[in-house]
């Protein structure tokens, strides 16, 4: 399966709802690599590399969220992996 990267900028009621911390236990669950933050503008920012069938997987978690989140919005992009992260976590 080919490796790859996505970058996701999910909208919406995703900060205080633990959305962070079930996309990291999704993404841990999935054995991807990378992170998500929370961004100033109260969206939720992640950067994800691994197999393609998991990313996609991924993504389709974050079109939800949990289940007191509301997403509004998901955009995102796949670009070619540049193998820089250990694990997934947050960042600040």
């Amino acid at each position: 399966m080919k490796v790859l990267r996505i970058i996701i900028k999910v909208s919406g009621i995703v900060q205080g709802v633990f959305f962070r911390y079930t996309t990291r236990k999704v993404a841990r669950k999935l054995n991807l690599s990378g992170y998500v933050k929370n961004m100033p503008n109260g969206s939720v920012f992640i950067e994800a590399e691994g197999p393609e069938d998991k990313l996609k997987e991924l993504l389709k978690f974050v079109k939800v969220g949990p289940k007191n989140a509301r997403v509004d919005q998901v955009e995102y992009e796949f670009t070619p992996p540049n193998y820089q992260f250990k694990g997934f976590d947050y960042a600040f």
